[in-house]
C-alpha cells in the first residue's frame, strides 16, 4: 500500500477554490503533468509562492470548505503530479474530496482545534500518516498526534490506489 504524509505546507485560509488550485485556463492540456506547472499559480496569500512553497512538500494543511467550486478532477490531478498525497483541513467540497479518494489520495478532516494545534507546531513539519489505524503523527518543533476516520468505502478506495485500482480487483 502507498505511504502517506510527508513535508507539510499550511496554507491558513478558508474556501481555497479548484480555480486556485488549477486556474481554468489551463483544463485543456491533454496530460495530467502538462498541468504540473500551474499548482496553486492563481492562490492569493501574503508571502505565498508556489515554486518555492511547494517543493518538496507531500501535505497540505488547509483551513474548511477546501477544494469548492467547480468539479474538476484536475484540482487532484494537479496534487498527484506534484506529488501531494494528503490534503489536511477541517473541512472539504464533497466532490473535490471524492475525487481525492477517487485517485487513491487522502482527504482528512480534523476538527478545528486539531487544526489550530497542528498549525501551530512550528518549524518545517513532517506528517506521518497511519490509514489503517486513523492516526496522524505530526513533528516540527513540537510533536501532536491526531485521529481521524474514513468510511470503510473511502478506506479501500485509497488503500487500493483509486476508483479504477478497486474496480479491477472487485468487478
Amino acid at each position: 500500500m502507498k505511504q502517506f504524509g510527508g513535508r507539510a505546507l499550511f496554507l491558513d485560509r478558508n474556501d481555497i477554490n479548484t480555480d486556485e488550485i488549477i486556474p481554468a485556463k489551463y483544463l485543456t492540456e491533454n496530460t495530467k503533468m502538462a498541468l504540473k506547472p500551474y499548482v496553486l499559480e492563481d492562490l492569493k496569500l501574503e508571502g505565498f509562492d508556489p515554486a518555492r512553497d511547494l517543493v518538496d512538500k507531500n501535505v497540505i494543511v488547509s483551513r474548511a470548505n477546501f477544494g469548492c467550486g467547480s468539479s474538476r478532477e484536475h484540482a487532484v490531478w494537479v496534487f498527484e503530479v506534484n506529488e501531494i498525497n494528503t490534503v489536511i483541513a477541517q473541512s472539504f467540497a464533497r466532490i473535490f474530496r471524492q475525487n481525492m479518494y477517487n485517485c487513491g489520495m487522502l482527504a482528512i478532516e480534523l476538527s478545528a482545534a486539531d487544526l489550530n494545534l497542528l498549525f501551530t507546531l512550528g518549524g518545517e513539519v513532517s506528517v506521518e500518516v497511519d490509514l489503517v489505524g486513523g492516526k496522524i503523527k505530526a513533528r516540527g518543533e513540537r510533536d501532536a498526534e491526531f485521529s481521524f476516520t474514513l468510511n470503510e468505502f473511502d478506506r479501500l478506495l485509497v488503500e487500493a490506489g483509486g476508483w479504477l485500482n478497486y474496480a479491477e480487483q472487485h468487478y
